[in-house]
C-alpha cells in the first residue's frame, strides 16, 4: 500500500542508531570532504558528514593513500564512509575494510557522473545496469553489520528515469536510506533539478529519503523539506562556498529568520582554523596547497578578494598564510588608532 508523504510535518530520520530531526548533511565530495573540512562543517552544525569517495579497487589492493581517506576523528560522528566501484567482489571487500574503521554508515556511490567513473560501470554507470546495481547493493549489505545507505541520481538520462524502481529495490535488499541527487547522469551539475520525484519515492518506500542537488541557501533547505516531504537534505557545493550554511539553515528552520552573514573576523578566523587542521592532518606543504580550493568560499564577496586570493595562492608556508590573513584583516578592521599594515594593489 502506498504511503503518502505528509508535507510540512517532520518525524525523526532513523538510520541504525542515528535519529535526526530534519537532518542537514554534508555530501561526500572528492578532494573536498576530507577530515579538516568535515570537522569545520561538523562544528557549524552538519548532522552527518561523509568521507571523500573511497575507491574499492584501491582498498582491496592495500593502497595506503586510499585507506587514509577513511580515517576520521570521534567528534565527527555520525559519519559515513562512501565506497565506489564496479566490481562486486571488490565492493564486498571494500565494505568489510570500511567497517573495520567503525563508521556509523557505509554509503554506496551510485551517483558519480564523471566519465572516468560512470563509463567504467561504477557510480552513476550502475544506473544502466539495474540488476548489477541490485546485486552489488545486496552483496555489500550482507557483508557488513554497519548500516548501508546508497546515493544515486534520477537516472542515466531523461529517457531512462526509473528512480522509484531503484528505491524499491534498495529497500528490498536492505539499504537503510537513499540519497537522490535530483538530476540525471547526463546533466552532471548543469540544468534544473527535478524535486518532483521525491514525493513519488516517499510514497513507494518507508526508508528515509534524502534530497541532494542545488540546496545552497537556508531558503532552499526549507523549501525542499516543505515541498517534498523528504527526511533530510544533503549539501555539497553549497557548503564549499558557505560552510556556515548548516548553522544558518537550522536557525532558519527553527525561527524563520535569516542569520546575518558571517563577519570578516569570523571568516578569517575560520579560515585560519581550517589551515591549522589541514596542516595537522596533512603536513604543512600539502595542507597549505590543498587549502587553496577553499579561499574563494571563505572570502567571497569581500573587497579586493581576487587580489588577496591570488596572493594567497602563491604561498606554501602556513606562517606566511597566517600573516597575510592577519594583515588583510587588520586592513579592513584595524584596531582604533593603528595604521593599516596591508595595502592591496588593485589592477
Amino acid at each position: 500500500m502506498l504511503r503518502p508523504p505528509i508535507l510540512g510535518i517532520f518525524v525523526l530520520m532513523r538510520i541504525g542508531s542515528i535519529n535526526i530531526d530534519r537532518g542537514i548533511l554534508l555530501a561526500p565530495m572528492e578532494d573536498v570532504s576530507d577530515l579538516p573540512f568535515r570537522v569545520i562543517c561538523k562544528r557549524l552544525g552538519a548532522d552527518i558528514v561523509y568521507t571523500e569517495f573511497v575507491n574499492s579497487d584501491g582498498l582491496v589492493r592495500g593502497s595506503a593513500k586510499t585507506q587514509k581517506k577513511m580515517l576520521f576523528w570521534e567528534m565527527e560522528r555520525p559519519i559515513g564512509i562512501q565506497i565506489y566501484g564496479g566490481d562486486i567482489g571488490a565492493m564486498e571487500g571494500a565494505a568489510r575494510l570500511a567497517e573495520s574503521f567503525q563508521p556509523d554508515l557505509i554509503d554506496i556511490n551510485c551517483g558519480c557522473w564523471v566519465r572516468d567513473v560512470a563509463l567504467r560501470g561504477a557510480g552513476a554507470g550502475l544506473l544502466k545496469d539495474l540488476p548489477k546495481m541490485e546485486k552489488l547493493a545486496s552483496t555489500v549489505v550482507k557483508a557488513v553489520n554497519t548500516p548501508v545507505t546508497l546515493k544515486t541520481r534520477l537516472g542515466w538520462d531523461a529517457n531512462s528515469i526509473r528512480i522509484v524502481d531503484v528505491a524499491r529495490m534498495c529497500e528490498q535488499v536492505g539499504i537503510q536510506a537513499l540519497t537522490v541527487h535530483c538530476r540525471t547522469r547526463d546533466q552532471g551539475h548543469k540544468g534544473d533539478v527535478d524535486y518532483s520525484w521525491i514525493p513519488k519515492i516517499k510514497q513507494a518506500v518507508s526508508i528515509p529519503v534524502i534530497v541532494n542537488g542545488d540546496v545552497v541557501t537556508p531558503q532552499n533547505v526549507r523549501d525542499v523539506f516543505d515541498s517534498t516531504g523528504c527526511d533530510a537534505v544533503m549539501i555539497g557545493r553549497g557548503a564549499i562556498v558557505n560552510p556556515w550554511i548548516f548553522q544558518q539553515s537550522k536557525h532558519f528552520l527553527s525561527t524563520g529568520e535569516l542569520l546575518p552573514e558571517p563577519s570578516l573576523e569570523e571568516r578569517v578566523g575560520l579560515l585560519k582554523e581550517h589551515l591549522r587542521l589541514a596542516v595537522e592532518y596533512k603536513g604543512e606543504r600539502v595542507g597549505v596547497i590543498e587549502l587553496r580550493k577553499h579561499y574563494a568560499g571563505f572570502l567571497r564577496g569581500l573587497p579586493h578578494v581576487s587580489k588577496i586570493r591570488s596572493e594567497l595562492m602563491q604561498l606554501t608556508e602556513a606562517s606566511a598564510v597566517l600573516d597575510h590573513l592577519s594583515r588583510f584583516l587588520e586592513y579592513y578592521a584595524p584596531p582604533a588608532g593603528t595604521p593599516n599594515p596591508y595595502t592591496p594593489t588593485v589592477a
